[in-house]
């Protein structure tokens, strides 16, 4: 029995002696490979508001690696690069890069990691291919040295490096205003917007038409929004005319309109340019305004009602022709005048014909008047409403006596009386 206990102890210290030891991982050599390339389309056209995708790549490969039993296991391999950073650089490129730096931590051999720029390309960018430089910022380990059997010591090299994107910048149609003007541009009616339209870019348009939109929160409304031009080369100008109106609720003020054409290129491929945006002057509404004192009618009266029209507005109103609208006590077979052209500041009379209900009130009424009047481009318009004053009263002269109903009431029975006791005396008379 006592044997037996040796043995086992025996056993299990030669199976200690016998057991492997554990073995580390080492590399001789190796770093990352890394590499960036643009991600989708590489060309733009000026004027472009760009989201550019780059794809950083690590292809790098370690050396020889080595497994011993006396070796600590490195915490890092050569191949992965470490607190990586990129950058994108104009380089002289007709571009704005409005993106800082951006961090992309580590980036392991293998594996590729994206960035995206927000860019904008030059309006006045001249076609071409142009590079930027994307600036590459990263470490990797660079050398582990072992002390003993549970040290280690890193190494690590900075890498500061630069790889070049090219990009494409296309031809196309940049579209530069000038000389905006407008015609009978007033608030409530249609007119005119003449400008001058130059092709500032470097792609020649074929079947060009040149268009004016409506912008958002504009109250001017194209009308007759296209101007066709045909062949559009680089540096020529068109003088074009577009028609719109300008809404009820406008004010007299400056108000946006964008323009833009529509062509084809050299290769029959239909083509938008970028929108411009212009402002454009809008005039006062057309606006009257009765300057006449207000007319005296008696009850039961037909009479001459004169009013007189101010055109305190900003423009021509054309033809126009005035009306009233009579309703109790009064009444018209004569409620419209014609008052011909009235320019801005100018006046113009109209007679109506009307008559007043022997019973009226005395008191003082507002009758409505409105004008309708042709615009400049001969549109038909109609005035706001307006109240043309008229008193009615008793002015106490005989046409007043006759016309009164009280007042002949009062007469006849006057005259029935007087009748009546004439009457009487006569018949004493003949007694």
């Amino acid at each position: 029995m006592k044997y037996s206990a040796y043995i086992m102890i025996f056993l299990v210290c030669a199976a200690f002696l016998i057991m492997p030891v554990s073995a580390g991982v080492k590399y001789t050599s190796g770093a990352p490979d890394m590499d960036v390339k643009i991600s989708g389309t590489n060309e733009f056209e000026p004027g472009s508001d760009v989201a550019l995708t780059v794809i950083v790549s690590n292809t790098g490969e370690v050396g020889t690696k080595i497994i011993q039993s006396d070796v600590v296991t490195r915490d890092d391999i050569p191949s992965t690069a470490r607190l990586v950073s990129i950058d994108l650089l104009e380089n002289g490129a007709p571009v704005e890069v409005k993106t800082d730096a951006q961090m992309l931590g580590s980036i392991y051999s293998g594996t590729t990691v994206p960035a995206t720029f927000s860019i904008t390309i030059d309006r006045s960018a001249e076609p071409g291919t142009y590079d930027l430089l994307a600036n590459l910022k990263y470490k990797y380990l660079y050398y582990a040295e072992q002390y003993g059997t549970d040290a280690m010591t890193y190494t690590y090299k900075d890498v500061d490096e630069f790889v070049p994107l090219k990009i494409k910048i296309k031809e196309n149609m940049q579209l530069e205003i000038s000389n905006v003007k407008t015609d009978s541009m007033n608030v409530g009616v249609e007119g005119y917007i003449k400008m001058d339209v130059t092709n500032a870019g470097a792609e020649t348009g074929y079947d060009t038409v040149l268009r004016l939109k409506k912008t958002e929160g504009s109250a001017i409304v194209p009308t007759d929004a296209s101007a066709f031009v045909g062949e559009f080369a680089p540096g020529e100008t068109a003088h074009v005319t577009f028609k719109a109106s300008v809404s009820n609720e406008g004010e007299a003020k400056t108000y946006p309109v964008t323009v833009y054409a529509t062509y084809k290129d050299k290769n029959g491929k239909e083509k938008i340019s970028d929108l411009e945006t212009v402002g454009v002057g809008v005039g006062g509404k057309v606006k009257f305004e009765i300057t006449s004192e207000a007319g005296s009618l008696r009850p039961g009266q037909k009479g001459e009602l004169v009013i007189t029209y101010k055109n305190i507005g900003d423009t021509t109103a054309y033809n126009a022709q005035a009306r009233i609208s009579a309703v109790k006590p009064f009444s018209s077979n004569d409620d419209t005048a014609y008052l011909g052209n009235i320019a801005p500041g100018e006046s113009a009379t109209g007679v109506y014909e009307i008559s007043v209900s022997a019973d009226a009130t005395e008191k003082d009424y507002g009758i409505d008047t409105e004008i309708r009047y042709r615009d400049t481009l001969d549109n038909s318009q109609i005035s706001d409403s307006m109240k043309a004053k008229v008193t009615v009263q008793y002015t106490g002269s005989l046409g007043d006596i006759f016309t009164s109903p009280i007042a002949l009431t009062v007469i006849v029975f006057a005259i029935l009386i007087v009748g009546y006791l004439v009457y009487q005396r006569k018949i004493k008379n003949n007694d």
